[in-house]
């Protein structure tokens, strides 16, 4: 599946994300535990927000400044009604370019939805528009090797890839960053989260 189709059947279920039934306390501790490693609480990005909002509320709560990005317009719409003042960008990642850096970036359950050929160079893209010190969270499967899948546990058609656990701690240090915390927070399924920081520019 393209972004483009995974958009499409996000525009399905959309409604479930902003419904009362939702769990909003999902994904909000490994986020605490992301932001204790900020240093500057300035900018932060919700990449593949949704419509919950929920992520936005805690950025707002310790100071940031928080933007969302999503690719699909259903969840942009009702994102836009429960967060009126705040900007929102409607973009593919994969094909989005930054024009500024952010303190945190989040991109939980969001780019493990990307093409397989894409998860190095989004992965390297938003390590790159962390500012110096920036801390990155994002979710993937827990597997030792690249792997891709399409099922329909949540209604519509959804696709799935990742780098493998190796390439992915490679890829990390590689592009200039360390990771400080990997978790299977849900084990025994094999959803996988990661706390990343950017290096801080040498001094001169």
């Amino acid at each position: 599946m393209k972004p483009k189709q995974v958009a499409e059947s996000y525009d399905q279920i959309a409604d479930v994300w902003n419904s009362d039934s939702f769990n909003r306390d999902n994904g909000i501790k490994q986020h605490e535990r992301a932001i204790a490693f900020v240093k500057h609480k300035s900018t932060a990005l919700d990449i593949g927000c949704g419509a919950s909002g929920r992520i936005l509320d805690l950025f707002m709560s310790h100071g940031f400044n928080a933007e969302g990005l999503d690719i699909s317009t259903k969840m942009l719409e009702l994102a836009r009604k429960r967060h009126p003042q705040t900007i929102f960008h409607h973009a593919d990642i994969c094909e989005w370019q930054f024009t500024q850096q952010y303190d945190f970036i989040s991109a939980w359950d969001s780019i493990w939805h990307l093409p397989l050929n894409q998860q190095q160079p989004v992965l390297n893209k938003l390590i790159d528009a962390l500012t110096p010190g920036g801390v990155l969270i994002f979710t993937t499967g827990a597997m030792d090797t690249a792997s891709e899948k399409t099922d329909s546990v949540m209604g519509p058609p959804m696709y799935y890839s990742v780098l493998g656990i190796p390439d992915t701690l490679r890829l990390i240090d590689k592009a200039g960053a360390v990771c400080r915390h990997l978790e299977y927070d849900q084990y025994p399924e094999l959803h996988l989260y990661l706390i990343m920081q950017k290096r801080d520019e040498p001094t001169a």
